[in-house]
């Protein structure tokens, strides 16, 4: 059987490999059009940085060592340009001219491309995708270079920033919405502000760029930032002009569609990775998740199926996490911004556990959120971020909604623990604590920007941590009782329902709970002060 692969890295490497291991017979060829066939990408802007230093560390297989261990012919510097269907035969364009490829299965894996607007002076931007690009960007911030604009925060954007502030650069990230890191909801977005501007990197969120100049950037309001590198960060499309140009079936993002055994609308061509369309684990719907892991699975996968063996792709939840200047920012399965969109009820958790155990030494803080559909218990989504162990719950939750485990469940999950590594009752197992006691009614809770109409409304906040905590900053127009102190003193409160409230939620739902006991209407603000602070930026 003859293969063709189109693209290497990470989906066609990984068929082109198990095919191998499969086949000792196949005849396999995998064609690339840049140097480079399997090199570490998610690595790229951690060289550039200097962090990885040896930039051979990121090239993991050559064409050499490919026909050396497996036996596969490998072309790079070569571009498959066309694809006659009827005759399985594609068309490359090399060094030494044109030649023709004939198949029996082909497997198209060109990934994404970087999304480049019309902006004028747009030729100047870097973008950052391979090898060659990592090398011209190299370069650049190796001269005579003080200040960088990134164009876009999202997950390359952010790891750009840091990057360049680690070779001791000014940086600033300009992002048209109003938040970085999209798949975030704001209050847990404004976290990551935070870490960004602490570690010195300037933030112009809301704000489009209209123009790049020489040495700057004008933005939409007519404000210019200094620029003497400018980087295109705003994302990536599907790199789909092969097969659209074969009239394969793609849709109207450009993805190619293909079904469960990744076969696209020619039933002898196949295609992986950030080029084609995926489903969503979460409704089942169409869309482009461009996931390292994902491609690897997929290569995989149409590996086996080619040889026929029975294999189908799995949905896809979107689990990512970014290092942003020692912050873990993880997310897997939708926000609430995406919920709310769709017009689909949902429930909000948010804790701030420590990492581990409190008393032993180096605890931080985490910062977590939970998605819930409210009638079947379901985890929707989760967001994590935090100094240490955000990775790992964030796997867990991941885990449990691959497995169908509802967020109740999460309260029976058997986690590992010692002090230097979690608690006894793990965040994640403390997320189903509370998803448990909203399920059943134990207590009922309110989100941060519900606070102000409630007030409004003549509802009764009740803050009830200590008064030197209270000193440090408080919602406007609370009253203070500790909780502590709270059924002694239940006759202080004005009639109404009450708010409580606390730092992190815990001892909010004690008052919660103390109160409607006592025959008080009371809700628990969910995931108190520290994220109603972090939302509104008091």
């Amino acid at each position: 059987m003859k293969i063709v692969i189109v693209g290497g890295v990470a989906g066609g490497m990984s068929a082109a490999t198990r095919l191998r291991r499969l086949s000792e017979d196949a005849d396999i060829t995998v064609v690339e059009r840049s140097g480079y066939v399997s090199f570490a990408n998610c690595g790229l802007p951690y060289h550039v940085g200097g962090v990885i230093e040896d930039r051979s560390a990121l090239l993991l297989q050559t064409p050499q060592s490919l026909a050396a261990r497996f036996g596969i012919r490998v072309l790079v510097g070569h571009e498959v340009t066309s694809v006659d269907r009827g005759g399985r035969v594609v068309q490359v364009t090399g060094p030494d001219g044109e030649a023709s490829l004939d198949y029996d299965a082909l497997v198209l894996s060109p990934g994404a491309r970087p999304v480049r607007p019309p902006i004028p002076g747009i030729e100047r931007a870097l973008s950052l995708r391979d090898i060659e690009d990592t090398d011209a960007m190299v370069d650049a911030v190796s001269g005579d270079v003080g200040s960088v604009v990134v164009i876009g925060g999202g997950f390359i954007g952010i790891e750009l920033a840091e990057n360049l502030r680690h070779r001791g650069l000014d940086v600033t990230i300009v992002e048209a919405a109003d938040q970085v890191m999209a798949p975030l909801d704001p209050e847990m977005a404004a976290f990551v502000h935070q870490r960004l501007r602490e570690s010195g990197v300037v933030l112009h969120l809301g704000a489009g760029v209209s123009a790049i100049g020489e040495r700057d950037v004008t933005l939409a309001d007519g404000s210019t930032v200094p620029a003497d590198i400018v980087v295109a960060a705003i994302g990536v499309r599907p790199d789909s002009t092969l097969a659209t140009d074969a009239g394969l079936e793609v849709d109207e993002r450009g993805g190619i569609v293909v079904d469960e055994a990744m076969r696209t609308s020619d039933p002898a061509i196949y295609a992986v990775g950030d080029a084609v369309v995926k489903r969503d684990a979460v409704d089942g719907s169409a869309v482009m998740v461009p996931l390292a892991n994902t491609a690897n699975r997929q290569g995989r996968m149409v590996a086996d199926v080619i040889m026929g063996r029975a294999a189908a792709d799995r949905p896809v939840l979107g689990t990512a996490i970014v290092g942003v200047f020692g912050l873990q920012v993880a997310t897997t399965g939708w926000n609430a911004k995406r919920l709310a969109a769709a017009g689909r009820p949902f429930r909000q958790i948010h804790t701030h556990p420590a990492s581990h155990a409190g008393y032993y030494p180096g605890a931080a803080g985490l910062h977590l959120k939970l998605l819930v559909d409210p009638e079947t218990d379901a985890i929707l989504g989760a967001q994590a971020l935090g100094e240490d162990g955000a990775d790992k719950r964030i796997d867990v939750i991941a885990t449990a909604m691959a497995g169908g485990i509802t967020a109740s469940r999460l309260a029976d999950l058997e986690l590992a623990y010692a002090p230097a590594f979690g608690s006894a009752k793990d965040p994640v197992n403390m997320l189903g604590y509370v998803a448990g006691n909203l399920r059943d009614g134990t207590v009922k809770s309110l989100q941060w920007d519900e606070v102000a109409d409630r007030v409004s409304a003549g509802d009764v906040l009740l803050d009830t941590r200590t008064p030197e905590e209270v000193a440090a900053g408080a919602i406007p127009g609370a009253v203070n009782i500790p909780v502590d102190d709270l059924r002694d003193r239940l006759g202080e409160l004005p009639e109404g329902s009450v708010v409580a409230y606390c730092a992190v939620g815990v001892r909010g739902y004690l008052a919660a709970r103390i109160l409607t006991q006592s025959g008080r209407e009371a809700v628990n603000l969910d995931g108190g002060y520290t994220t109603w602070r972090a939302a509104t930026g008091a």
